[in-house]
Formats: structure tokens, sequence, C-alpha cells
């Protein structure tokens, strides 16, 4: 069955592309931001603030890292 085989991996790795992309830690904020949400909620707290606390936090932490590396490349061209 190689073709079952063949439909699989690219069926996970279409979801891993799709949910990770190619920023691991931004996608581990947001998972980290949606337990958080969850488990404050089962302790009877407001966690409306959290989802996008975490959004805030996973889009920053990336723009700083990009700007961190394009910097990087202009410093090693000159």
């Amino acid at each position: 069955m190689p073709g079952l085989m063949s439909y699989l991996r690219r069926f996970v790795g279409f979801w891993r592309d799709f949910l990770i992309g190619d920023d691991l830690l931004g996608a581990g904020i947001a998972v980290g931001g949606l337990v958080l949400a969850y488990l404050l909620v089962r302790l009877g707290f407001d966690a409306y603030w959290v989802i996008p606390l975490a959004v805030v936090v996973s889009v920053s932490s990336s723009l700083w890292r990009a700007l961190r590396r394009r910097q990087r490349a202009r410093a090693a061209e000159r």
C-alpha cells in the first residue's frame, strides 16, 4: 500500500507545516497560551486576556528574531 503511506505522509506534513510553519517558538507560545487559558478557566478565573497576550508575545518575538537575523546578515555583508 505505498499509495496510502504516501498520502498519510503528505497529510501529516501539510498539517505540521500549517500549524507550526517555520516558527516553532511561535507555535509553542500559542499552544502555551491555549493551555494557560484552559487551566485558568478550569480554576474559575476569567482568561479572556490570555489568548490576545499570547498572540502579541508570539508576533513580537517572531519580529524581534527576524530583525536580529537581518541585522546579522547585513553585518556579514560588510
